[in-house]
């Protein structure tokens, strides 16, 4: 079972207001002051499970940049800077990389290449398999470039279709000890039959998006059905309000990277 010690976080930069948005969580505009209350509330929760939070300074230039968990995909061997299709993403990733080289040696960071495109919101872990999805931030040759520097390090990976939403992880999450939360489409999926997949209502879609952290489980705020599932699975529950984030498609994994 996966183990963290480390996690990086950036602050959010007032231009966060201007950050890309589906509108599929909400039409309102993040609330600056409130969602800088909420990051700090995120990172003493991940404090408190016993992470060492380092914590970037914010970037005005990149509306996006708090979201640190796509312009790099981290594990315990080696961290990959991916690379955002989306021209107001992509210079994050030259950003990223200056945090990474304090934690991985710079013949343990790899990059994908152009024209492969990644986002790490497409990149879910479960054991030593990572499901990447096909969407419109990952490509194909994206998927590919990632699984050859993967098996390197005794992973394997497989690509699942987003025919939903941004991300892969907006609509599936992994728990660990075999637990899944998934949209009715993930549901449908061929290879998450062999999970334990609880369906979250559709009111309650943005808290597939919970995170597990060394046995806890932080659910965003305000989704009591997917919280006492959870419960009842028996993990440990910490509830976080990330609701200036889900205004701009922002939620809960994507605010760090975890090692």
């Amino acid at each position: 079972m996966v183990k963290f010690t480390h996690a990086i976080v950036r602050t959010p930069s007032a231009s966060m207001l201007e950050g890309i948005t589906t509108g599929m969580f909400s039409d309102d505009v993040p609330v600056y002051q409130d969602a800088l209350i909420q990051h700090a509330h995120y990172i003493s929760a991940i404090e408190d499970l016993g992470i060492k939070v380092t914590v970037l300074e914010p970037l005005e230039e990149y509306p996006d940049s708090c979201f640190v968990e796509d312009p790099a995909v981290v594990m315990e061997e080696c961290a990959i800077v991916t690379n955002s299709p989306k021209e107001s993403r992509n210079g994050e990733k030259h950003e990223i990389i200056k945090a990474l080289k304090d934690f991985y040696d710079e013949d343990h960071i790899f990059y994908i290449e152009a024209p492969g495109t990644m986002e790490g919101g497409d990149v879910m872990l479960v054991d030593k398999h990572f499901f990447v999805g096909l969407s419109d931030r990952t490509n194909q040759e994206g998927a590919k470039q990632f699984d050859q520097i993967v098996r390197q390090f005794g992973y394997t990976s497989s690509t699942v279709p987003v025919t939903e939403g941004l991300h892969l992880k907006d609509f599936v999450i992994y728990l660990e000890n075999n637990n899944m939360l998934v949209s009715p489409v993930m549901n449908q999926v061929n290879e998450f039959q062999n999970y334990n997949c609880y369906v979250v209502e559709p009111e309650e879609l943005y808290a597939i998006n919970s995170l597990y952290i060394n046995g806890t489980i932080l659910v965003p705020e305000g989704h009591p059905k997917t919280q006492t599932h959870i419960e009842s699975l028996g993990y440990p529950v910490k509830v976080i309000n990330t609701d200036e984030f889900k205004k701009i498609d922002g939620s809960l994994t994507c605010l760090s990277l975890r090692f």
